[in-house]
């Protein structure tokens, strides 16, 4: 099981580097130009530089969504940033246009192309038929189903990639054309209007009604799709700020290494399951992984996405002697609030605000401006980038 990956999205450097430190294998990006998330922040040339040498000295690997549908006018372009991105030294390319494919092969490129759920496959000859194309890698359609994936780790004898985490589409991933059709915003040309998430009303009443499915969440299924011949576990989320990215990656990484040594309880899974649950505003479901979805996995009659209060604040230093802990705020706290910590290199520890002091060393009795920096006693050990949010549940009561 050594060649199990853990792969998490990164929307810009900063989410990048908080994926690496809690626990990814390595990340997926995209630049300004190329990729399905046009309205993430995305990478210029000289961050992507930076990014791939940070990945590098890390031994993490770092790959490139080259999967919007090019058009003729663009094949130019195509050529100068495959090999542009070949100067990088970035590990892939995620790949779903057969010209990027052909492109790759032609051009001997020394990253890996990997065919992006873009192209929907489900079955094994799909694989085969890009294997021609010197591909590595398939990542698979977010349909797949345990069985599907057997057969096609069977057949085609390719490394497969699974999405594991993270939002759904209400069509097969990349084969829908409302955005375009309600909005003029091509899809899949990375303008995506997310017409799947809007609510409609039904004529002449005032009810309303969705086709939203809920979000993916297989932390219940990582041993089976070990056995299935999974090896690299992807987190969808390029858009998502960095406590659903620590709090994502951490759960699964934590999973996943308990797997490989063989050392899980199931009542973790429930413990993770629930922490997962909270770090999201919308509510998860295993999909397609055991049979076709039905009601208990869509909203039909509309739905509440309340933003995410949880996340309080990221350490930025710890004084051993003091034992002062100094945080950036992002959500309000105040004196008495029970907290945690959570962070990569230690179990979550609770804690119970007893001061806080701010940046004028004046004691205060509230955090209430986001980006603020305050600071107060803990008699526990913390590191830079280690988070705190409100008290969720202690994990020792699942156990």
């Amino acid at each position: 099981m050594s060649n199990i990956e853990l792969l998490a999205p990164a929307g810009d450097l900063e989410k990048l580097k908080i994926a690496y430190l809690y626990g990814a294998d390595a990340v997926y990006c995209s630049l300004k130009q190329l990729g399905l998330r046009a309205n993430a922040n995305n990478f210029s040339w000289e961050e992507l530089k930076e990014a791939t040498i940070f990945a590098h000295h890390l031994k993490k690997k770092i790959y490139v969504t080259v999967n919007i549908i090019f058009h003729e006018k663009e094949r130019k372009l195509v050529e100068q940033q495959l090999l542009k991105l070949d100067e990088i030294g970035i590990d892939a390319i995620i790949a779903s246009d057969l010209l990027v494919i052909r492109k790759c092969q032609e051009l001997h490129v020394s990253y890996d192309v990997h065919v992006s759920t873009q192209a929907s496959i489900l079955n094994g000859e799909a694989g085969l038929f890009y294997k021609k194309y010197g591909v590595t890698r398939l990542v698979l359609a977010r349909e797949a189903n345990i069985e599907d994936i057997k057969k096609i780790k069977e057949q085609t004898n390719l490394e497969l990639e699974c999405f594991i985490h993270g939002a759904m589409c209400t069509s097969f991933s990349g084969r829908c054309v409302l955005s375009n059709y309600c909005t003029k915003r091509d899809a899949n040309r990375g303008g995506c209007a997310q017409i799947c998430r809007w609510t409609f009303a039904y004529p002449k009443t005032e009810q309303v009604f969705s086709m939203t499915p809920k979000d993916l969440n297989l932390i219940e299924y990582i041993d089976q799709m070990i056995q299935a011949g999974v090896n690299s576990f992807k987190i969808e989320g390029r858009m998502r700020g960095i406590y659903y990215v620590a709090t994502v990656v951490l759960a699964y990484r934590r999973m996943i290494d308990k797997i490989i040594k063989k050392d899980l309880n199931p009542k973790e899974i429930e413990y993770y399951l629930q922490v997962l649950n909270r770090c999201a505003n919308r509510e998860s479901a295993p999909q397609f992984i055991e049979h076709l979805p039905g009601r208990k996995e869509q909203y039909f009659l509309g739905r509440q996405e309340v933003s995410n209060q949880d996340f309080l604040g990221i350490v930025l230093d710890y004084d051993e002697q003091t034992h002062f802990v100094t945080l950036e705020q992002r959500n309000y706290f105040k004196v008495g609030d029970e907290v945690q910590f959570f962070g990569p290199n230690h179990e979550t520890i609770s804690h119970q605000i007893t001061e806080i002091i701010n940046e004028e060393n004046e004691k205060i009795s509230i955090a209430n401006h986001p980006g603020m920096i305050v600071k107060f006693k803990i008699h526990f050990k913390l590191e830079k980038y280690d988070m705190m949010r409100i008290k969720l549940f202690d994990k020792h009561t699942f156990l």
